[in-house]
């Protein structure tokens, strides 16, 4: 399995960050070339400018889809060349989420290899994968775009979680505009509280505050301005400001009420711009096929935000999994254990082998039924006009 270590290794070289987008596009190009390699068909999208690259059995359909990023977080040069050190592989991405791309990807060569060696061909792969490009931002040109065109049954989502812990609900996201303005003409506009940048500073502490008291034991609960900035000014001073924030939110969390809560507690005005469902995925029978496949794996919950919230927009039963790496992921010291992935790998191998003999046991009933209509069909043939059957 030094296949899966080595392409890993491969993809942590692109310094894939937002800051770098040519070199998002570069590693997409280069999972394209390795797909269209193996004789593979696959599209390779780009909706704002964030590229994805998409392998299925069908055009849009697969019973199970396999879904990660190759986009990460910025880091230093050094972090970008993977190093291999007691047992574990180092480097930017190598946990979030390369790895999963390399497994996603030699998975789907082995089985395409299998099935082809039998006289069948991609078209009967119990799988197919999604490889993004924008999970680290939100998301939104990415996932959001491509699940809502994709048919399938069951989607794991190889980006948390680990071997012992299948993730099956997250949290959501509220995303608000903070609209701050003052009258310069009712008091001294150099005084901080008759500065616009000033007020909506005070309010996001608000927020913050709010969310400690509320609910001191969701700690993983979050608050991320994505943008603050003036509008307008008066005598040099902002006097209107806009803030945008994301609000991470835990499954306990009334949503509805912390922002009533804080329209009456802010300064600031608050437009809704978005609320995204928390991920549920739910208990299909493909989550106790996993469960049965993997003895000491249990149902958990995380409190992180990925891509698998748009699951739910979408009405596509799926979890969150992946391999271990000591929640290092974003920072300096971020890395994998190889042993995981060895063993997420042969959990996942087995796991499609048992969608594929799904299949096909569902198939022969099918036919079994069929021939049994037909047989009673005629028995009544004369009901039918002649040449019917």
């Amino acid at each position: 399995m030094m296949e899966i270590i080595d392409l890993t290794r491969e993809l942590v070289q692109f310094k894939t960050m937002h800051s770098r987008p040519g070199e998002i596009r570069r590693c997409a190009a280069y999972i394209e070339r390795y797909l269209k390699g193996l004789g593979v068909s696959c599209n390779r999208f780009e909706h704002g400018n964030s590229p994805a690259v998409l392998a299925l059995p069908q055009s849009n359909k697969t019973p199970v889809l396999l879904m990660s990023h190759m986009d990460v977080v910025d880091a230093p040069d050094r972090l970008f060349t993977p190093v291999i050190q007691d047992g574990k592989l180092y480097g930017r991405g190598c946990f979030d989420d390369k790895y999963a791309v390399a497994l996603s990807l030699i998975l789907f060569k082995n089985h395409l290899q299998r099935l082809r060696r039998q006289g069948r061909g991609q078209q009967d792969l119990p799988f197919g994968i999604l490889i993004t490009g924008d999970e680290e931002i939100g998301g939104f040109n990415g996932a959001k775009k491509i699940l809502r065109d994709i048919q399938t049954d069951f989607c794991i989502v190889l980006d948390g979680g680990s071997i012992e812990k299948i993730v099956a609900k997250e949290k959501g996201v509220v995303r608000v505009i903070l609209f701050a303005g003052i009258k310069p003409d009712s008091g001294d506009a150099r005084q901080p509280e008759r500065n616009a940048l000033e007020m909506l500073k005070t309010d996001i502490a608000r927020w913050e505050i709010y969310f400690v008291k509320s609910a001191p034991e969701h700690r993983h609960r979050k608050i991320i301005c994505n943008s603050i900035q003036p509008i307008t000014f008066h005598q040099g001073v902002p006097d209107t400001a806009q803030a945008q924030l994301e609000i991470w939110y835990a499954r306990t969390d009334d949503v509805e009420r912390m922002l009533l809560a804080m329209k009456s507690d802010l300064h600031s005005d608050i437009i809704i711009d978005h609320v995204e469902p928390m991920f549920d995925g739910g208990v299909p029978g493909h989550l106790e096929w996993l469960l049965d496949i993997s003895k000491k794996t249990r149902i958990g919950f995380e409190d992180g935000a990925n891509d698998s919230r748009f699951l739910s927009r979408f009405g596509i039963k799926g979890i969150v999994w992946g391999a271990d790496g000591d929640h290092s992921q974003h920072t300096l010291n971020e890395h994998v254990s190889i042993e995981s992935i060895y063993e997420l790998y042969d959990l996942l191998d087995n796991f499609v082998r048992r969608c594929e003999s799904q299949a096909r046991i569902c198939q022969n009933e099918e036919k079994e039924n069929n021939q049994t209509d037909l047989l009673e069909c005629k028995r009544h043939s004369s009901r039918y006009p002649k040449g019917f059957f």
